[in-house]
């Protein structure tokens, strides 16, 4: 029989077998209800860097040694001062104590989105009465809808420090809708008291998207019952464009703001505010509101989402803060605010001789210094423009919209029943994959030999290149023959090198240093495409007949979700539109400066790229289908195009190998960027009608009222 020392020491050994220390999670939660950082912690333990702490606290190693013991101790010691809270429910309404992290190195500087600039920040200040506060219980379910809500898409795992998600829909009776089903109790009365909640106890917000960037800032969604119960306006009234609609400085909300030392930005209080302090420490201190009353979805890029329950809403929002970014304005803004989140401007680095970490240039970015374009890639009423007296033309790179000359159509192709249209899917994001942009500021050259390799603006004259006139030209957007010297981006020229044509520029804005600024861009938004489509049932593996049939039925699937695809196609085209911001209002004189031309991301020469390869690769396409179907287009508009066909059906016209496989080089269908889908079928004689009018078919080719969003 074993002696009582031998069983002690068998226990002993089972013991040590045990987990030695708590989840992964619950160690970022204990170091944060401490007001820990993990520099400080990683110091405390003599650790060289903060990445041993960040492994332990996301499950990717483990602490040995004498700092196990020292790690499980302090644990230990957190765990009895900052109890879990007993139960779920409890945890998906209890308060969150603001933590006092800070990131490893100083906060840089980020480049910006917004046409004004960026806000400040300054660290809550902890509150006691919060932190002792009891958890305030959900106060209802999540509502059903009446349109069912973006329930297919995987819900992320939850951020330790955002555990509520990205955003709530805040309704009149103060229940807070945020994503994965969760409501919060929010008793604010005022719009002050709303930024403190959300500050102090929401637990919201959204982690970065590069290790150099800043963590999303918290979105409160606002109904038109919620907005009235803050002091607000149900709707507001004025003669301008709603989205330009701002209430006025003496309102008593825009009071109450400001006596609470909280700023708003340039835009004032619209209907898509932040409000904001100035930065006291390292924790962004800012709110993003959103009043649905005042059109901040606007129908267009969010269809039908204004009208659904808030529950549902917040489903649709928090679908595209997952997968895109958590909306800070219209999709335009975010598409833009998307490209600096997943490029910062800047990266911390220690300098030599202080050993102090500093802000320095990241490469790969557009800085955070605006840089004018040059002359030719500027707008008419730019001050590059209007102070230099520049005469020299402009670039004209836009998106096609042609219509074919009657006059060659063939009695064959008159003959042919139906007309039909393709459209390209988001044929602006294709275009950015793997495009090379200028990152640095022109530079003027003249009698330059062409280099398709460099980014930049060409004079040269292509007037003399012959091309088939059942084709739009690819080097004008209404596919006109080119009448003399022009400026063409360096993909419009390098096509034109591509068909066989010598090409002579007479002079050109380059720029030395070049990158692929938009890739990160791409890859995120192509993802947030493809994975939406394929929760509507759109999958990469459908053949094209079964391609098809469920995208004449993927809307009907779930209309929440085809709401959020509705939104990152148009987050696509408004962020690429985005980067050639004209100015606004009717008081704006030309010549002077306007707000946009203050950020790095207003670069007219990057949306000038996009365009152009967008268009040569059209004109790539349907250069190939004449060749291997000798079927020429009636119409192109911006990424639809409209082809004479012998059946109702794409499968009837598009090039199809023996195997039954599509013909590399033209049109193919499927479910990702750049490949195609059915736009509409009519019949030819309709299609002819329009043409002889000047109208353009792919215009209408949907039916009914319907209209193309050409390009922008």
């Amino acid at each position: 029989m074993a002696s009582e020392e031998e069983l002690f020491a068998s226990i002993d050994a089972l013991l040590e077998e045990e987990p030695q220390l708590p989840p992964p999670a619950e160690r970022a939660r204990l170091r944060e209800a401490a007001g820990i950082t993990q520099a400080r912690l990683a110091e405390a333990l003599k650790l060289k860097s903060t990445q041993s702490i960040k492994n332990w606290e996301n499950g990717r190693s483990e602490p040995t040694g004498p700092r196990l013991a020292a790690y499980q101790r302090l644990l230990k010691g957190w765990a009895a001062k900052h109890p879990a809270p007993g139960t779920t429910a409890t945890v998906l309404a209890a308060p969150v104590p603001p933590a006092a992290r800070q990131p490893e190195v100083p906060e840089m500087v980020t480049g910006l989105s917004d046409p004004e600039p960026e806000a400040g920040t300054s660290a809550p200040v902890q509150d006691p009465a919060a932190l002792e506060r009891p958890a305030r219980p959900a106060t209802r379910p999540a509502s059903t809808s009446r349109r069912p809500a973006a329930k297919k898409a995987a819900a992320p795992a939850r951020d330790p420090h955002f555990p509520h998600g990205p955003l709530v829909v805040l309704d009149g009776d103060g229940s807070a809708y945020g994503t994965g089903g969760i409501v919060l109790d929010c008793p604010a009365t005022t719009v002050p008291e709303l930024v403190e909640w959300t500050l102090k106890e929401s637990g919201l917000g959204a982690a970065k998207l590069n290790r150099y960037g800043k963590d999303s800032d918290p979105l409160i969604v606002l109904t038109a019952a919620a907005a009235v119960k803050l002091g607000l306006p149900e709707r507001l009234e004025g003669h301008e464009q709603r989205r330009s609609l701002r209430l006025p400085q003496d309102h008593p909300a825009v009071k109450q703001v400001l006596k609470a030392k909280w700023q708003l930005t340039q835009r004032g209080f619209g209907p898509w505010a932040r409000i904001y302090r100035k930065t006291q420490g390292r924790e962004r201190q800012c709110v993003q509101l959103a009043i649905l009353s005042w059109d901040a979805l606007d129908e267009r890029s969010w269809p039908g989402v204004a009208e659904m329950e808030p529950a549902d809403i917040a489903s649709v929002l928090g679908v595209y803060a997952q997968r895109v970014i958590t909306p800070r304005g219209s999709t335009a803004v975010s598409g833009l605010e998307l490209m600096t989140a997943l490029r910062p401007p800047t990266k911390p680095e220690r300098d030599a001789e202080t050993g102090n970490w500093v802000s320095s240039y990241n490469p790969g970015s557009l800085g955070t210094e605006s840089m004018d374009p040059a002359p030719p890639e500027a707008t008419p009423e730019h001050p590059v423009v209007v102070q230099s007296g520049w005469t020299g033309g402009f670039l004209n790179e836009e998106a096609y919209q042609w219509v074919r000359s009657v006059d060659t159509l063939s009695d064959e192709e008159c003959l042919l029943p139906f007309a039909i249209g393709l459209d390209l899917n988001t044929a602006f994001l294709a275009a950015s994959a793997r495009l090379v942009v200028g990152l640095s500021a022109p530079d003027h050259f003249h009698n330059v030999k062409f280099n398709p390799k460099i980014p930049g603006s060409w004079l040269v004259d292509l007037s003399h290149i012959e091309l088939d006139p059942r084709l739009p030209s690819p080097f004008t957007p209404d596919g006109t023959r080119p009448t003399g010297p022009a400026w063409y981006q360096t993909h419009t020229v390098a096509y034109a090198q591509e068909l066989g044509h010598d090409v002579h520029p007479i002079e050109a804005y380059l720029r030395r240093e070049t990158g692929a600024y938009l890739d990160p861009w791409h890859d995120r938004l192509k993802n947030a495409y493809v994975d939406t489509l394929a929760d509507l049932g759109v999958t990469k593996d459908l053949d094209d007949r079964q391609f098809l049939a469920a995208m004449e039925q993927h809307k009907q699937i779930d209309p929440a979700l085809a709401a959020v695809l509705a939104a990152i196609k148009a987050t696509v085209k408004g962020g690429v539109g985005k980067l050639r911001e004209r100015p606004q209002g009717k008081h704006y004189k030309e010549g002077e400066r306007w707000p946009a031309l203050e950020r790095p991301t207003w670069r007219p020469d990057i949306r000038a790229a996009v365009i152009s390869k967008a268009r040569v690769n059209m004109h790539r396409k349907l250069n190939n289908m004449g060749r291997m179907t000798g079927l020429y287009p009636l119409a192109v508009l911006s990424d639809c195009v409209v082809y004479p066909s012998r059946g109702s059906s794409p499968l009837d016209f598009l090039p199809y190998a023996t195997s039954g496989k599509p013909q590399p080089g033209g049109f193919r269908l499927g479910p990702t960027p750049g490949l195609a889908k059915l736009e509409g079928v009519q019949e030819m004689l309709w299609a002819i009608d329009l043409m002889e009018k000047g109208l353009n078919p792919a215009r209408h080719i949907k039916g009914g009222d319907a209209v193309l969003d050409e390009g922008e």
